[in-house]
């Protein structure tokens, strides 16, 4: 059984002290999740690193930010630059964790975030037991958006308070 306490005094650290996420399997497609998710984040000051492998292939870019092919080339990368991955982002199936796991690990990162649905018991304490953060089965954007003031009808700030359904949206 994993450690971390999912509380909102965990959440809340964890999204105050990890500014550069490494997002696995992050999409170039605007409608995917993973791409609706890091957009998000990336507009409220975090840097997002792409880690998606097709697109690293053909030298792409995903959100104007370099994708890589893993976290350790991303980590590598960014060394050069005097930068570090503080999160690693998994949209990934369950399956999937294990080397993720391993590769936040070697690099130094103070948090291993599994997406809604994605669960992986083991790799979790692995994480854990080498001193990182776990978060399991949690939206990084539902949260911080939950916990940081970003939600409102449809998920969007308006900071207006209405009982009245908006006939037009603002956007």
């Amino acid at each position: 059984m994993l450690r971390t306490p999912d509380t909102i005094s965990t959440l809340r650290d964890v999204l105050a002290q990890c500014h550069t996420i490494a997002v696995v399997g992050l999409s170039p497609q605007w409608h995917r999740p993973s791409h609706f998710a890091a957009k998000y984040m990336q507009a409220h000051g975090y840097r997002v690193i792409p880690v998606n492998p097709l697109v690293a292939r053909e030298g792409g870019q995903i959100l104007g930010e370099t994708a890589y092919a893993s976290v350790t080339e991303a980590s590598a990368a960014l060394a050069a630059q005097g930068a570090r991955i503080d999160m690693v982002d998994c949209f990934r199936k369950s399956e999937d964790i294990p080397p993720l796991a391993a590769e936040a690990i070697a690099v130094g990162a103070q948090c291993l975030w599994m997406q809604l649905g994605v669960f992986n018991e083991a790799a979790g304490a692995q994480a854990e037991a080498a001193g990182l953060r776990v978060i399991q089965n949690r939206c990084v954007k539902i949260e911080h958006a939950r916990l940081f003031g970003g939600l409102g009808w449809m998920g969007v700030n308006t900071q207006v308070i209405s009982s009245k359904r908006l006939r037009k949206l603002p956007y």
